[in-house]
């Protein structure tokens, strides 16, 4: 493909050189072939303008950057933009063909929710005839095809690739997690979005933030970019909810459980078998588990609507979509006790799902929690997750999650410190998550619940910077 033709939408600061053929796009050093572009993009960890000289060595025909280097070899073509990240986005956009121009594209961000939100909407869509895209964390998919996941919402150039799939597939609709790094990033920067969901945000990821302001800012910024002829879906409960369409062109719609909004849901009962609701005066009856699952269906009622359905046909099938991998998962011991497997590793999170499990079992047994937190990430959440646990159970088992490159002792401790003297004395500290579950489960009765939370889908640990496999559900499972 011609570079000028790659280069459509971009603001040039400069360019030295002619149009020249481009075979691929790289922003890896590593992996540029002959007569591929190379993006120097800046990275948290590094800058890719160190290697600018071994991408032309590797055959680099063209180089986008920030700062032009010294050494600028007349074969190839330097263009200088004020953002390489930016750029990348919109490259990938047109190397792929625009592929989110042929698809009705919404996007889910928001602390809690993303992926449930996204994954129930891929499903209704499916159900109601169509092709249908979905990009997660659990697990992406082109129609029924499954491909493995790797982060939340993927790099520029995977991300436009998955699209072009998508379209090649006959995919009408797609939708797909937006995660804070991917605004912060630029990763989805040359996408048509015909919606965007607010689900809430709470405290995460302020290892890569620093500041919640930061975090929120990101958010927001989504919301800033939608077009005037997409939909912002936005939860009014959360205190950050209308903040989300402050400087938002799109058409600004509301949804609730406790406030008056465009699509409203009162919880009529609550088990762990499922919810009878009201949604805008309808009843319906649902196989999901929650206050926090009365948002998330609400949002998902209030998409389909918006994107052009009758509120009795998205209620009909709404009755019978399954619930996510991971998310507040039920299995039922033969000693009679409940297991909880949920993906909770943020305080809200856990204070949700705590809270959940607390109004349906109304003090009735034990409630035995089983939670760590990971490591090289926000450290000041750990004394949190520990206090949200105790607070929210009879007994808790802190124990290690995916302690990547740090000691699991150290995680530990750093929740301990949020503890009282009193505190500590419903706490186990089992560093093992495998021992951790194994005695919970054989602490439990019949009637009590265990929660494992933190890991949800995820079927591995990282320890060390190795992943093993390791899955909540097996291991609960092996107990019985």
């Amino acid at each position: 493909m011609k570079l000028e033709i790659l280069l459509t939408g971009v603001a040039i600061q400069q360019q030295l050189g002619a149009d020249v053929d481009v075979r691929n796009i790289q922003f890896d050093s590593r992996l540029v072939e002959s007569g591929d572009l190379f993006v120097a993009t800046c990275g948290t960890a590094t800058d890719g303008h160190d290697y600018i000289s071994k991408a032309i060595e590797q055959g680099a025909v063209a180089v986008v950057c920030e700062t032009m280097p010294e050494h600028k070899p007349e074969s190839v073509v330097f263009v200088q933009v004020a953002s390489s990240n930016e750029t990348l986005g919109l490259l990938a956009a047109n190397f792929y063909g625009n592929p989110s121009h042929n698809l009705t594209l919404v996007g889910v961000t928001g602390t809690n929710g993303k992926t449930t939100i996204a994954t129930l909407l891929y499903q209704l869509f499916r159900k109601l005839g169509y092709k249908v895209g979905l990009l997660s964390t659990v697990c992406n998919y082109v129609d029924g095809c499954a491909i493995e996941a790797t982060h939340t919402t993927p790099d520029a150039l995977h991300l436009n690739a998955l699209l072009a799939e998508m379209v090649a597939a006959g995919c009408e609709y797609a939708f797909m997690e937006v995660s804070s790094h991917a605004v912060d990033q630029r990763r989805i920067a040359g996408l048509q979005f015909a919606g965007g969901i607010f689900t809430n945000i709470t405290r995460d990821h302020i290892d890569y933030h620093k500041t919640f302001d930061n975090y929120l800012a990101a958010k927001k910024r989504f919301f800033d970019e939608l077009p005037k002829e997409a939909f912002a879906l936005t939860n009014i409960d959360d205190k950050n909810g209308m903040v989300m369409l402050q400087n938002c062109k799109a058409t600004k719609q509301t949804y609730s459980v406790r406030s008056m909004a465009n699509f409203k849901t009162r919880i009529l009962e609550n088990s762990f078998e499922g919810m009878l609701l009201d949604m805008n005066g309808h009843e319906v009856s649902l196989p999901f588990i929650g206050k926090f699952n009365a948002y998330n269906l609400t949002a998902v009622f209030g998409a389909g609507v918006l994107l052009g359905y009758s509120e009795q046909e998205i209620l009909c099938h709404l009755s019978t979509l399954d619930a996510v991998s991971g998310r507040f998962e039920t299995i039922t011991a033969p000693t009679g006790f409940t297991a909880i497997v949920d993906y909770a590793h943020t305080p809200d999170a856990l204070n949700n799902v705590l809270a959940t499990i607390n109004d349906i079992r109304e003090g009735a047994g034990t409630l035995i929690t089983v939670v760590g937190c990971g490591g090289n990430r926000d450290k000041g959440k750990r004394p949190m997750m520990a206090k949200e646990a105790v607070n929210g159970s009879d007994r808790v088992i802190l124990t290690s999650d995916n302690p990547r490159f740090e000691d699991p002792q150290a995680i530990l401790n750093d929740m301990l410190a949020g503890l009282d003297v009193i505190e500590k004395r419903k706490v186990l500290v089992i560093s093992d998550r495998r021992e951790a579950i194994k005695t919970a489960c054989t602490l439990a009765q019949s009637g009590d619940v265990v929660l494992v939370a933190g890991k949800g889908h995820e079927n591995y640990q990282i320890i060390n910077g190795v992943k093993h496999h390791f899955d909540d559900h097996e291991e609960i499972k092996a107990t019985f």
